[in-house]
């Protein structure tokens, strides 16, 4: 079957953890002070190199992607469809799930094509309609880092660190990631951050822990405000419309629609008004792209979610962005929170909340290898961390929905993790 001249000869995978500027709060636990993520490559007989990304995993993510080898030695990138049934078919993913794996690929796949060809990937996309990407800032309630710095607990701290993101990186709108203090106290910090940036916009995500009766108390609270969209206050395409129908802010997810199937449901009985496309979570650029046609058609809100990114996937987050015509609102980014990055050239920049679309050929980065050997030792040095658990609260796990919060009152770093070097 005709295609590119192109064929995989290798895959590999190599796990890195980047350091954090403090720990990251969120409903089910924390990020202990780094991500763990693990790079995919992906190279074709002639030598051309591909990059992707996963989340997570560590040893058992370079496993899985090892035991891909046989399905991919000689597979053109260019097939990428074809590739999406080969390691995803749906029935099969009922035992064995690999679309986090599949995006990693994907990404590669259009890396290397965007390589042959001398194009960008959004020119194989269809081409850019913009040339920058919006963000938002991404605010979580921190734990304090390893020489005591950066902890996010009071009101009066979000706001100073509000005010220090919006300083240094020009966003204009902001969303508060909740679910882990009283929902009285994060209603609180809300309304005053929303008081002390007056003209910007604003965004609350508690990760569906909140009951849909809380939600709808939580949602009429902040009705008066220049909401964005309330997202995930509850768990569940019913809950989310339950509260739909007991509200004037817009609803958002990016938990209960994230494939084809939800999306589907959705449009049939709405539930959420705006749908937060993920890379990672929909296997791939190309399935956003597919969802994007389809909230148009039906006129749903989007936005570009963010799994927790190194460069890479933070590149297949800008050229989504650059591609979708119905991109409505600002992309999240875990991506100011990192301290460092892997990619030649270090972090990238954003002007005013926004970031340029990369114009080199394929995602337009390139691995600092330096950087990716340093973040490896240090991953085999610390391991993975327990992301669905909170290093302040031993043996805790919430419920859904839960009623079981931390204390905005409980001050300082956690013994837990006094072995963590940030």
């Amino acid at each position: 079957m005709r295609g590119s001249p192109l064929r995989i000869a290798d895959v590999r995978a190599t796990t890195v953890t980047v350091p954090l500027e403090a720990p990251l709060r969120h409903s089910n636990g924390a990020h202990w002070g780094r991500f763990v993520r693990t790079i995919v490559e992906v190279e074709t007989t002639d030598g051309l190199v591909g990059l992707g990304e996963m989340g997570g995993g560590g040893e058992s993510a370079e496993a899985a992607v090892a035991a891909l080898r046989p399905y991919l030695l000689g597979h053109d990138p260019a097939r990428t469809e074809a590739l999406r049934f080969m390691v995803a078919n749906p029935t099969a993913s009922l035992y064995n799930n690999r679309t986090q794996l599949l995006a990693a690929l994907e990404f590669a796949c259009l890396d290397l094509l965007g390589r042959h060809t001398g194009l960008p990937v959004h020119a194989l996309l269809g081409g850019a309609v913009r040339e920058e990407v919006e963000f938002a800032s991404y605010l979580f309630f921190r734990y304090p880092s390893a020489d005591g710095s950066g902890e996010v607990r009071t009101v009066d701290q979000l706001l100073t660190h509000a005010a220090e993101l919006k300083e240094r990186h020009g966003f204009r709108v902001h969303k508060l990631k909740g679910g882990v203090f009283p929902p009285d106290h994060e209603l609180a910090a809300y309304r005053a951050l929303a008081g002390s940036l007056p003209g910007d916009r604003f965004r609350y995500d508690p990760n569906g822990v909140l009951s849909v009766e809380e939600a709808i108390r939580f949602a009429h609270a902040i009705e008066d405000l220049d909401n964005d969209y309330i997202e995930d206050p509850c768990y569940g395409l019913n809950a989310m419309r339950r509260l739909r129908e007991r509200t004037r802010i817009p609803t958002a997810t990016n938990t209960v629609v994230v494939n084809f199937e939800q999306l589907a449901a959705n449009v049939l009985q709405p539930a959420v008004d705006v749908v937060l496309l993920d890379t990672t979570f929909w296997g791939g650029i190309r399935p956003c792209l597919k969802a994007a046609g389809v909230a148009e058609t039906f006129q749903l809100g989007l936005a570009v979610h963010s799994s927790g990114e190194l460069g890479i996937q933070l590149a297949t987050m800008l050229h989504l962005g650059a591609v979708v015509p119905n991109l409505a609102f600002a992309a999240d980014a875990h991506y100011h929170h990192l301290r460092d990055d892997v990619v030649v050239g270090g972090k990238r920049e954003y002007v005013e909340g926004r970031m340029a679309v990369p114009d080199a050929p394929g995602l337009g980065v390139d691995l600092d290898r330096d950087k990716v050997a340093e973040y490896a030792e240090l991953y085999r040095e610390l391991g993975g961390y327990p992301y669905d658990r909170d290093p302040g609260r031993p043996g805790w796990y919430p419920l859904l929905p839960n009623a079981d919060f931390a204390d905005p009152d409980a001050a300082g770093r956690p013994a837990a993790l006094t072995a963590e070097p940030y």
